[in-house]
């Protein structure tokens, strides 16, 4: 607000999609790391699914991971409490 009280008016802004989640836009291209998850290290506790941010990791053990919505954030590995998940550039598997 500006010191007289008044707002002020700003003008509309371009936006393209309604808001909502990943699920309605691809956004794995925005990557430069991907979690990779060691099953074998894995306990199905299920954190890395509950922290995702984009919805991108299914429930389950192991859980699967939808790299086409997966942004590369990074919580689910550093949320894993066995550290079964770890970041390696987009070009490795």
């Amino acid at each position: 607000m500006s010191s007289s009280g008044a707002r002020k008016k700003l003008p509309p802004g371009a936006v393209i999609l309604k808001p909502g989640s990943t699920e309605q836009t691809e956004t794995g291209s925005w990557r430069s790391l991907k979690p990779v998850i060691d099953e074998k290290k894995c306990t199905g506790c299920g954190i890395c699914w509950l922290y995702c941010p984009d919805m991108a990791i299914s429930e389950g053990k192991p859980p699967k991971i939808d790299y086409k919505y997966c942004k590369g954030c990074g919580i689910c590995a550093n949320e894993c409490p066995v550290k079964a998940i770890i970041m390696v550039p987009e070009e490795e598997k």
